[in-house]
């Protein structure tokens, strides 16, 4: 078989840090074409990975021929870029969360079915032994119909998304302009679409939930141009009910960077999943599991979308973690949790 071509569009802080490196892992990769802002840095990636093309005109990617793409632009232009390349006949590991607008997310899987190309959301932490663990005890044990589910996450955002600095996992090199993340227009918000669509994407995938109806407060201290603090109340659609809790810390503040906690109670019984504290606990008919975890299990990464992309591109079979209806469920609960904190009510999904 020969090489995976490989394709990058919007090479950025995270892309440097961790995509890259994890496809060069990969010996049978081709890297054939980067795209993104900046000749200067768009010259040293070239360079360093031996890609083919090099431009900021993403079509040159494209155009280039690809078997792969991996599409880390900012969320804005998520749509345009992961559909043209899965119309080009590419698989496409899109960076989280997958779309602004609900029904872009959803014409993307629409697209990948039509394409027969696999789309893979960036949900790292859905590869990790933790959340393989509470998937398998979901699945083989369950917890009955969902009734309540917690979901709280706090990351060290405060400082990159009030515009006083970086993401502590930021390439140095490759520090993403500003309104990559706090310009409304093009990242759909703050903390919710930076981090919670990462709790949302572990939450969802382990209960299966969807979003109908929800209420949400925001709060943006420090004078940040989007929101640092989320409140989330939200109804499901089988009727269950929930809280989505998430909060700008402070740099240093945690261990892992993040602190995940999804609560899950169902009407016969119950699961916790603690990447903190590394700690994932079922109980069912009166008798508890509990998974035996290394205190950095939680401790996230994300290689498992990155080897999945290139499985595709192999056309070998593997289980997609992260698939694209995933993502847009998660893109209809921040859409609920956006809408309602600007009218100050009840919001119904669309």
């Amino acid at each position: 078989m020969g090489k995976i071509r490989v394709g990058v569009i919007g090479a950025g802080s995270w892309a440097v840090a961790s995509h890259l490196p994890n496809l060069a892992a990969h010996k049978d990769v081709e890297f054939v074409g980067v795209a993104r802002k900046g000749t200067e840095l768009l010259k040293k990636i070239k360079d360093q990975y031996g890609f083919k093309v090099a431009s900021e005109d993403y079509q040159d990617v494209l155009n280039a021929g690809v078997d792969v793409v991996v599409v880390g632009s900012p969320t804005g232009f998520h749509h345009e870029h992961a559909k043209a390349a899965l119309e080009a006949g590419a698989h496409v590991m899109c960076e989280k969360p997958v779309t602004i607008n609900p029904s872009d997310a959803w014409d993307l899987v629409a697209t990948a079915e039509k394409t027969k190309k696999h789309l893979i959301i960036s949900f790292g932490w859905n590869y990790m032994d933790i959340v393989i663990g509470a998937k398998k005890l979901m699945v083989e044990k369950g917890i009955g119909e969902l009734e309540h589910m917690t979901i709280h996450m706090s990351s060290m955002t405060r400082e990159l998304l009030s515009n006083t600095g970086a993401y502590p996992d930021a390439a140095p090199e490759a520090l993403p302009e500003q309104k990559t993340w706090t310009d409304s227009r093009v990242s759909g918000g703050g903390y919710g679409q930076a981090q919670l669509s990462h709790a949302l994407g572990l939450a969802l995938w382990l209960t299966d939930a969807r979003a109908r109806e929800g209420f949400a407060l925001m709060s943006s201290p420090m004078n940040a141009p989007v929101e640092l603090h989320d409140a989330i109340s939200i109804r499901y659609e089988n009727g269950a009910i929930g809280v989505i809790s998430g909060g700008s810390s402070h740099a240093t503040a945690h261990k892992k960077l993040h602190a995940v906690e999804v609560r899950a109670i169902g009407s016969e019984g119950q699961i916790l999943v603690d990447l903190e504290r590394a700690a994932v606990w079922h109980h069912k008919n009166g008798k508890e599991t509990r998974l035996n975890l290394d205190d950095d299990a939680g401790f996230y990464n994300c290689i498992g979308p990155i080897d999945s992309l290139i499985s595709a591109g192999r056309g070998e079979e593997f289980f997609n973690q992260s698939p694209g209806e995933l993502g847009a469920r998660t893109v209809e609960a921040l859409d609920i949790a956006y809408r309602s904190a600007v009218s100050g009510k009840l919001e119904k999904r669309i």
